[in-house]
């Protein structure tokens, strides 16, 4: 069974959060041995920040490893788990909250997929980019 990393990018409709993975240099981490759930966003959800994020990210790694990091949360965590659960803590260190009186949310976006099982964790697909409050 794939990793992660493997399973976003065989999926190919996450080349943007590759290529974040990638230029953060989380691509080692995100293959090890976890668990980890992630929650991402899909290069639609990428299309939705304002023009020029992407770009200003990918140029401000530290930023970019902080964004990318709150989507993260060691173990895997299925949808199931989440109902009762309010949040959780990210790698970045700072919460996420979910949302199940109507589907799932997390924080503001919607998932669109869950449950993608993966040899390290799991996936669920979401269709905003998380930000961390700064």
């Amino acid at each position: 069974m794939p990793n992660i990393v493997e399973t976003a990018v065989s999926a190919g409709d996450f080349t943007t959060l590759v290529a974040a993975v990638k230029a953060a240099g989380l691509v080692d981490t995100l293959s090890g041995p976890g668990p980890f759930t992630v929650f991402a966003p899909t290069d639609a959800a990428f299309a939705k920040l304002p023009e020029g994020t992407v770009e200003s990210l990918l140029a401000d790694i530290p930023k970019l490893t902080a964004i990318l990091t709150y989507h993260v949360v060691s173990g895997s965590v299925h949808a199931a788990d989440l109902p009762g659960t309010p949040s959780a803590t990210t790698v970045q260190g700072t919460d996420v909250t979910f949302d199940t009186s109507s589907g799932v949310k997390v924080n503001d976006a919607t998932v669109t997929q869950a449950d993608i099982a993966t040899s390290n964790g799991v996936i669920h697909v979401i269709d905003t980019v998380l930000i961390p409050a700064s």
